[in-house]
């Protein structure tokens, strides 16, 4: 199910807490189906002082959300929209259910 998002994919959140705030895929994890949203499930996480970070204290990290909470932003319909593949050129490529738009290339 991840393979239909992409890094540097804009997405709308659909469920859970964060549900309506949108942002940029910074990373896919398909083995577990869930991707890296800029800005959404944000945690504190309370983090020792180490060599590298001396300072320690509560910093702010984006957590993993499941695939299934997220949709891709069709900027042409300026909505939240599902993906298909189509062959195109005997290349496979997604393209966006509500308004036709190939995403890739």
């Amino acid at each position: 199910m991840a393979r239909r998002l992409k890094k540097d994919d804009q997405v709308v959140v659909i469920a859970g807490r964060d549900k309506g705030s949108s942002g940029r895929v910074l990373r896919v994890l398909p083995e577990i189906d869930r991707v890296l949203v800029e800005g959404v499930n944000v945690v504190k996480r309370h983090t020792r002082p180490t060599p590298q970070k001396p300072e320690g204290g509560i910093i702010e990290k984006e957590m993993p959300i499941h695939v299934s909470n997220v949709m891709l932003h069709d900027s042409k319909a300026d909505k939240p929209t599902r993906i298909r593949f189509e062959m195109k050129d005997g290349e496979k490529v997604r393209v966006a259910k509500k308004t036709g738009t190939v995403l890739d290339g």
